[in-house]
């Protein structure tokens, strides 16, 4: 959709410039541009696990962002979301697509992905003239969700893009398990006060779940579940989640990595709001397509 992408995405490695916000935006809006959408709403993801690491960073993105979409004539808004701990319950390929199944079919719906959720679905059927206002769009995809039609719609996309027609139905089957399955202790007992949550997308790269080199190989099987989020108390009886690996070795090494990389206190700790910001105009930005 966007060749010329293509080729400066694969030199911006050797050029010292995949940091240029400028060539961010670009490759971004490439795509949605040629799209032909009629409006764009755009999560910018802020914390330890984005690659905009600060609400500085991440308004500056989402500026650029905005204000280039808006002067290509494409009405444009961008929601800040906090990524200082996984968005969900899960992290990992299969893991997180058997999550939002479970979402879409009226199981279990963590609080943070349910804000979200409501949050870019408000903003897309308002800018698209769906709905007249926040709240009747926000009551129009909530409704969505509950009445089987987004999963429905779910389905039908994965099997047009040529995934399995039975997902919904028969996800236990569909979606390959990991032979083992091993709890995360913490090293005390306590209340989750911080975690780097890129630390924890890094320790499912080491059970296979991600690429290191562009030849490796993904095993979609693997990762995490039950993750505690911040601010909720962990101990022996609730892990801070649930290991899902190849063996019982790769499960101890992510474990100890996983204890590694989290916080745990005796006071409670409040955790960042998951909505950190919205961006629907900017300064300079003009209306027509250029």
């Amino acid at each position: 959709m966007a060749p010329a992408d293509r080729r400066l995405y694969a030199i911006r490695d050797v050029t010292a410039t995949v940091d240029s916000l400028p060539l961010i935006t670009a490759s971004i809006l490439s795509k949605k541009l040629a799209e032909g959408a009629q409006a764009l709403v755009m999560d910018v993801k802020v914390g330890s696990g984005a690659f905009m690491t600060t609400q500085a960073q991440a308004q500056a993105l989402g500026e650029s962002l905005v204000r280039a979409g808006n002067g290509a004539g494409l009405p444009t808004v961008a929601l800040l979301t906090d990524m200082d701990q996984p968005l969900g319950r899960a992290v990992g390929n299969a893991l997180e697509v058997r999550e939002a199944v479970e979402f879409l079919c009226g199981g279990r719906r963590d609080g943070r992905l349910t804000q979200v959720v409501l949050a870019l679905a408000t903003e897309a059927l308002v800018g698209c003239g769906l709905c007249a206002d926040g709240e009747a769009a926000q009551a129009l995809a909530q409704r969505r969700l509950d009445d089987g039609s987004a999963a429905e719609r779910f389905g039908r996309s994965v099997a047009a893009l040529g995934g399995p027609a039975d997902l919904l139905e028969r996800p236990d089957v569909v979606l390959a398990a990991a032979p083992t399955i091993h709890p995360v202790l913490p090293a005390h007992a306590g209340v989750l006060a911080a975690m780097d949550a890129r630390a924890m997308g890094m320790a499912v790269v080491a059970l296979g779940g991600g690429r290191t080199r562009p030849q490796d190989g993904v095993d979609h099987r693997v990762g995490l579940t039950e993750v505690a989020g911040i601010g909720e108390r962990v101990d022996r009886y609730r892990p801070l989640c649930l290991v899902h690996a190849r063996s019982v070795p790769e499960a101890a090494a992510a474990a100890d990595a996983l204890r590694a990389c989290v916080t745990v206190a005796e006071a409670p700790a409040a955790p960042a709001p998951v909505l950190r910001g919205r961006i629907a105009a900017c300064p300079g930005a003009s209306g027509g397509r250029h």
